[in-house]
């Protein structure tokens, strides 16, 4: 199952196996103001792979590559680690940036996750007020601060 709400901005694409937390995020995410950023969702890494390299039931999506990706980690079929391996073998889809959000808070997966080329590691929080929280700092270091491959300079 795939939810698209792609309207020619730019994508995040969320794999995460929990539909009701893709739901809380991306409103936690418009909450803060939104960027001109729509979230389209995935529910495990072999739907995300699918979705990045156009293949299966995403053999048509004429969309562009996404921004960034929202990875869970754990995740059934392809977890969020087999995903970030995968993925790297693809050389087309290494310059996305990959932002582990997941309820993981265990050093080695930390660990693993950046040394399988995570760009950041969020510990989901367990309040949605702790998730605004956090939906703000992500959004103002990742869409103001922070300048993404294939992105407009600021003010653009």
């Amino acid at each position: 199952m795939a939810e698209h709400e792609s309207n020619g901005h730019d994508v995040i694409l969320m794999a995460e196996d929990d539909h009701d937390y893709f739901v809380l995020t991306r409103e936690a995410l418009r909450g803060i103001g939104g960027r001109g950023v729509d979230i389209e969702w995935v529910e495990d890494g072999d739907d995300c792979l699918d979705y990045l390299l156009r293949r299966g039931r995403f053999a048509g999506r004429a969309s562009a590559q996404p921004r960034m990706i929202l990875l869970d980690l754990n995740m059934p079929r392809m977890n969020g680690h087999e995903m970030l391996a995968e993925m790297h073998e693809y050389p087309e889809l290494r310059a996305i940036p990959v932002v582990v959000l997941t309820a993981s808070r265990a050093q080695e997966d930390v660990e693993r996750a950046y040394a399988l080329g995570a760009r950041s590691y969020i510990a989901k929080p367990f309040h949605y007020e702790d998730l605004l929280e956090v939906a703000a700092t992500f959004s103002t270091y990742w869409f103001e601060t922070v300048r993404l491959p294939g992105a407009e300079p600021a003010g653009h």
